[in-house]
């Protein structure tokens, strides 16, 4: 029997309020988790341009684009300033 096997079984047995206990105490270990992972989702600017930076990469990120990489910036400034000489330069 695997371990989701056994924690389902022993979770069908709980009362409702303990089921829903063990779903919040599930859901607080995937946040934290995501945090983990994702540091940046939980970090607060203080300073004006802060703020103003992390609206811009939330719109990027919601939008779907990636964020770029330290490479993928290095190429795009070049590519503006007329730099760029493609993947072989």
């Amino acid at each position: 029997m695997t371990n989701e096997q056994i924690l389902l079984e022993k979770w069908r047995t709980l009362p409702d309020d303990k089921q829903q206990q063990v779903l919040e105490l599930v859901e607080s270990f995937c946040l934290e988790e995501q945090t983990i992972t994702d540091p940046v989702a939980s970090y607060q600017p203080k300073t004006e341009l802060g703020k103003r930076l992390q609206k811009i990469r939330t719109a990027i990120v919601a939008s779907g684009e990636s964020l770029l990489d330290l490479e993928g910036i290095e190429r795009e400034k070049a590519e503006r300033r007329g730099g760029y000489q493609g993947d072989n330069g």
